[in-house]
C-alpha cells in the first residue's frame, strides 16, 4: 500500500513538472520567433565581422573591425532591432545581445554584441537595465574610431518593450 502511494505521488509530481516546463519552452520559442522575424538587423548579422591589425597613433597596434558587405549596404537605412538595454552612464544607453551580467563589459562577449543608441530628438527615456526592447532607427557602423561603438542605432524609437 505504501509503495502504491509513493508511486502515485511521484507520478503526480512528474506530470506537473513536465506540464510547466513545456509551457515555458513553447512561450520562449514563440517570443523569439516573433521578435527575430520582425527585426531587419539581427545579432547574427552583426556578429559576422572580421578584425584587421593596424597601427594607431595613441594605442600602438589595434584590431580594427571590418564590417561585412551586407551591413555596409544597410548604412544610414532604417532598421528594426531587438535586444537588452544596458545603461552606459546617466545620459547614454546601449542595446546588447546579452543581459548586463553577460554583456561585452564583463568579458563574456565581443564588441560586436552591443550597439550605441541615440534616441530621436535627443530624448532620454527612463529604462531599466535588461529591459528587452525593439527599436526602430537609422543604422550606422564605425570602422575607424577605436574609442567609439562599432554599431549605432540613431534616431531610435522604442517600438515595443517588456516590463
Amino acid at each position: 500500500m505504501r509503495n502504491y502511494i509513493k508511486l502515485s505521488l511521484a507520478l503526480v509530481v512528474f506530470i506537473s513538472m513536465m506540464s510547466f516546463s513545456d509551457r515555458t519552452t513553447s512561450i520562449e520559442k514563440t517570443t523569439n520567433k516573433s521578435s527575430i522575424s520582425s527585426d531587419t538587423l539581427t545579432w547574427k548579422m552583426l556578429g559576422d565581422i572580421k578584425y584587421v591589425r593596424k597601427k594607431h597613433a595613441t594605442y600602438g597596434e589595434v584590431e580594427f573591425p571590418q564590417v561585412n558587405m551586407k551591413l555596409k549596404m544597410m548604412q544610414k537605412k532604417t532598421v528594426f532591432m531587438s535586444g537588452f538595454i544596458v545603461p552606459i552612464d546617466n545620459k547614454n544607453y546601449a542595446l546588447s545581445k546579452n543581459v548586463f551580467a553577460a554583456c561585452f563589459f564583463c568579458g563574456k562577449s565581443g564588441p560586436e554584441t552591443i550597439a550605441g543608441i541615440k534616441f530621436k530628438g535627443g530624448a532620454f527615456p527612463k529604462l531599466k537595465t535588461d529591459t528587452y526592447v525593439t527599436l526602430k532607427g537609422t543604422f550606422r557602423y564605425n570602422e575607424t574610431d577605436v574609442e567609439d561603438w562599432i554599431y549605432h542605432i540613431e534616431d531610435a524609437v522604442i517600438i515595443s518593450q517588456s516590463k
